[in-house]
This record gives structure tokens, sequence and C-alpha cells, in this order.
């Protein structure tokens, strides 16, 4: 017997400024999980979602702030020329990388990158993630790599160069470097990333613990359409919200 089971729709808004500010919502809580999880480093790494209103803006961290203090009312306002917009300037490897990418990838809200532990041990093989395990299996012929690696990025012209090999993928392996993805909200972004580092961390331990032997590419395929959808995605990540704004309250702020 097989049960059926109907993913929900992803959420509708009344407002464009309702809309805004669930965005905000769950960029603080991501960063406020970033921590939790151990993603933070010194002053990498960042989370973008374009508003929902002025689309050639994003939303981010402001510069030199701890993902554990960043919270609504502290978000910055960037447009795409780099101007501060509400709030204190960004990362300038965050404008850019993510101005590159919110501008390439015009279906995406939101894009995640930090310097994870075994997200940036895994890039230094120079290899896409093989698909050992179900969770692996969302990322099956849906990530890239990008192979250069020219110390900080504060070039556009760079940040044009990893969009372009992102592609239409949700996640791109940054060489040297760490992971990058992206999704039509916050919340798919932000699992995929979190996602992503467990992945690279199950294939680090299952490569040393002896020859891991992959998940066929017509078995993989078929589980990234069933847990690596924009909705699962979305909806992977409910949990960790709920869990963060009980622990965290004050991040609504």
């Amino acid at each position: 017997m097989k049960m059926e089971f109907q993913l929900p729709d992803l959420p509708t808004f009344n407002s464009v400024e309702e809309e805004r500010q669930e965005v905000k919502k769950k960029l603080a809580a991501s960063f406020r999980l970033f921590s939790k999880f151990g993603f933070s480093e010194g002053l990498a790494g960042h989370i973008t979602a374009r508003d929902p209103e002025n689309k050639n803006t994003f939303w981010v961290n402001p510069f030199g702030v701890h993902f554990s203090q960043i919270c609504v009312s502290n978000l910055s306002l960037i447009d795409e020329n780099g101007n501060v917009l509400e709030g204190e300037p960004c990362n300038a490897a965050a404008f850019a990388i993510h101005s590159s990418i919110h501008k390439k990838r015009t279906d995406i809200v939101a894009a995640a990158h930090a310097h994870a532990l075994y997200g940036k041990t895994w890039s230094a093989h120079k290899k896409l993630l093989s698909p050992l395990t179900q969770d692996a299996c969302a990322f099956f012929d849906d990530h890239s790599l990008y192979d250069e690696y020219n110390g900080v990025v504060y070039d556009t012209n760079e940040g044009d160069r990893i969009a372009k090999s992102l592609g239409n993928n949700k996640a791109v392996i940054l060489a040297n470097h760490g992971n990058l993805t992206v999704g039509k909200t916050v919340d798919a972004a932000v699992w995929w990333f979190i996602s992503m580092e467990r992945t690279c961390q199950s294939q680090i331990l299952a490569n040393l613990s002896g020859r891991p032997i992959s998940i066929d590419d017509k078995s993989a395929s078929f589980t990234r359409e069933q847990v690596g959808t924009e909705e699962g995605g979305w909806l992977s990540f409910q949990p960790l919200y709920q869990m963060i704004t009980k622990e965290q309250p004050d991040l609504l702020d």
C-alpha cells in the first residue's frame, strides 16, 4: 500500500509589505540558524533575499555583525550598484557575489554562502558530490563546480563567473572556498545550504571509512524529484524556523 502525501503550496501574501516582512523574518532566522550550527567564521558569510517590490535590491546582513546578533531591524538593503538604501554597508564580497547572482538568476529570491567546515573542506577536492545517500540525491545533477580560486571575491567580474558557473542549479561548490545555494524562497536556499553542508560531511566520512557505493543515476534522479524540489526545501526549513524563533524570539525585533 502506497501512502499519498501532498506537499503544501508555498505561502501567498495580501500585500508587498506583508511579503517583505516575512522575507526579513526568515532571513534573520537563517542567520541565527547559521550561528547555532557553527557556520560563523569571522567576517565571512552572507545570505541575501531579493526585495519583493524593488527587485533590483536585496536584504543582507550588515558588515561585522555576528550571525547570532542579526535581527529583522538591523538587516541592510543594498541595490544592484552597491548603494546602501537602509541600514549599514554589507560585506564587499557579499555584494560582489550576490549582486551578480541576483542579476543572472531572476527566478530566485535568495542565495546563501558561508565558510562552513565540511563544505570548505570538500571544496578543496574540486569535485562534485556523489549521490551516496537519499539526502545527497537532492543535489544530483543540480549542483556545479566553480573551479577557480583568486582570493577574496571583491570584483563583480568574478561574481559574474560564479553566477555563470552556478547556471540553473540550486548550488555551486566554490573551489577552496565553500558552498553557495539558491532558492525561490529564503527557506529553500537556506535549507539547501544546511543540507549540502551535512552532505559534504557525510561524503568525507564515507570516503574515510572505505569505498562508498553511489546510488545509480536513475534512482538518484528519481529521488531528487522526491526530496530536491523547491517545495520540499521550503517545507524542510519550517521545523528549523519554529525551533529558532521559539528559542530566540528577539530575532523578530
